[in-house]
C-alpha cells in the first residue's frame, strides 16, 4: 500500500524536467498547502524552508523573528528556488504532515492562530539583534524613529540584547521625502539614556513603488524592487520591496552605526491616505 506521503511525493515528482519554480507551484496547489500552516489564512505565498511549510505574509514575520537557523523564510513567488530546496519541501510532506508532528503536544491553553489574529499575536515589525551592552551585563533598549519633524518611540524592553518590539508605528510622509532615521538607546533611570547605535533608510524607492502600484491595477504578488547589500551601505542582506495581497512592503536588516555592534530589523509598509 502506498503511503500518503509517498503519494504526495509522487504527485510532485519532476515530469519532463520542469523548473524548480514549477515544481514548487505544484506543491503549493496540494490541498493541505492552500492554507497557512499557522493561521489557516488562504493562499499562502511564503515558505519556511527549515520547517517545510507554506505560511502567509503575516505569519512569515513571526518566523523571521526566530532567526534563519530555526525558520528561514523564502517567497514562493519572488525568490529563486533550487531543485534541492523543493525536494526538501516535498519530503517534509506538506503543511498537514508537518503540523501533525509539531502540534501533537500543544498545551490545552495554547490557541492556534486564526486568519484574523492581531499583529500583537503574531507579527514583529522592529527587532534588534546582538545589541551593545550599556548596563552591567545587558541593556534596556528602545528605538526612536524620525521622519522629518516627526518622531515616535517604541516601548522599553528590559534586560534584552535581542529585543522584539512587536509594535506598529505610523508616520506621515512629507514632501520632499527625507530619510527615515532610527536611533537606539538604553533607558537609564538616574542618568541620561545611553546611545546604542543608529541607522538611516532612504524610503524614496518604497514610496515610488507604492505610487506605481496604486496606478497600475496589478493584483498578483510580485517583487517591485531590490536594494542590494554592498560595502557602500549598511545592509546586512539584500532588501526586497514586494507587493503581496495588495500591500507594498520592504523588509530591511541594517548594521547599527557609531556603536561597537548591533543590527536592526524593520518592516516598512507604504499605506495610501485612502486606507
Amino acid at each position: 500500500m502506498m503511503s500518503a506521503q509517498q503519494e504526495f511525493y509522487d504527485s510532485c515528482a519532476p515530469i519532463g524536467s520542469p523548473t524548480p519554480q514549477k515544481r514548487l507551484e505544484i506543491v503549493m496547489n496540494q490541498p493541505g498547502n492552500r492554507y497557512c500552516a499557522d493561521c489557516n489564512c488562504p493562499d499562502p505565498k511564503w515558505v519556511s524552508l527549515n520547517l517545510g511549510v507554506f505560511i502567509c505574509i503575516k505569519c512569515s514575520g513571526v518566523h523571521r523573528s526566530l532567526g534563519v537557523h530555526i525558520s528561514k523564510i523564502l517567497s514562493a513567488k519572488l525568490d529563486d528556488w533550487t531543485d534541492e530546496q523543493v525536494d526538501f519541501i516535498i519530503e517534509a510532506g506538506g503543511n498537514a504532515t508537518v503540523n501533525m508532528r509539531y502540534e501533537a503536544f500543544l498545551p490545552e491553553n495554547i490557541r492556534k492562530l486564526r486568519p484574523d489574529s492581531s499583529i500583537e499575536e503574531r507579527s514583529d515589525f522592529i527587532r534588534g539583534t546582538n545589541l551593545a551592552i550599556r548596563d552591567v551585563v545587558s541593556s534596556d533598549p528602545y528605538v526612536i524613529l524620525s521622519l522629518g519633524h516627526q518622531s515616535m518611540k517604541t516601548r522599553v524592553i528590559k534586560s534584552n540584547l535581542n529585543p522584539i518590539w512587536n509594535e506598529k508605528l505610523m508616520l506621515s510622509i512629507p514632501d520632499p521625502i527625507p530619510p527615515l532615521k532610527l536611533q537606539v538607546y538604553d533607558k537609564d533611570t538616574f542618568s541620561t539614556d545611553d546611545h546604542m547605535g543608529e541607522a538611516q533608510i532612504d524610503i524614496q524607492p518604497l514610496v515610488a513603488a507604492a505610487k506605481a502600484y496604486e496606478n497600475s491595477g496589478i493584483s498578483e504578488s510580485m517583487q517591485l524592487g531590490k536594494w542590494l547589500a554592498s560595502e557602500d551601505n549598511t545592509l546586512v542582506k539584500d532588501s526586497i520591496i514586494s507587493l503581496d495581497q495588495g500591500r507594498v512592503k520592504q523588509e530591511i536588516t541594517l548594521k547599527l552605526q557609531n556603536v561597537e555592534r548591533g543590527e536592526l530589523e524593520i518592516e516598512l509598509e507604504c499605506v495610501p491616505l485612502s486606507q
